[in-house]
């Protein structure tokens, strides 16, 4: 599998994972800010929370890596949180603020 197929199947795993507070999977509600496949099939993952203050800051980003280190030919996982650029709803995508009334 090349890198690029690779960042998909990681895409697609993310938009598997639910912020518990809110029915819209993570990628679609804006929090990933990149997914980078680097040699050797070791994954970056760059991600933020709707808020510091915010439940699942504790779960999330472990929800994150324990999902995408079951992908086959991943080798290693590395995920950051970080809060620069602070998340708002403009992050979401517009299925997401379909799904929440925004639009």
């Amino acid at each position: 599998m090349n890198t690029e197929e690779l960042k998909e199947k990681v895409i697609e795993c993310i938009q598997t994972i639910y912020d518990p507070e809110i029915p819209v999977n993570i990628y679609e509600l804006g929090l990933i800010y990149e997914v980078s496949v680097l040699p050797i099939n070791n994954v970056q993952i760059v991600m933020t929370l709707t808020a510091p203050g915010c439940p699942a800051a504790q779960s999330l980003p472990v929800e994150v890596d324990q999902k995408v280190r079951q992908i086959e030919g991943i080798n290693d996982v590395h995920v950051a949180v970080t809060w620069d650029p602070p998340w708002d709803k403009s992050m979401m995508s517009e299925a997401a603020q379909l799904e929440l009334g925004f639009l």
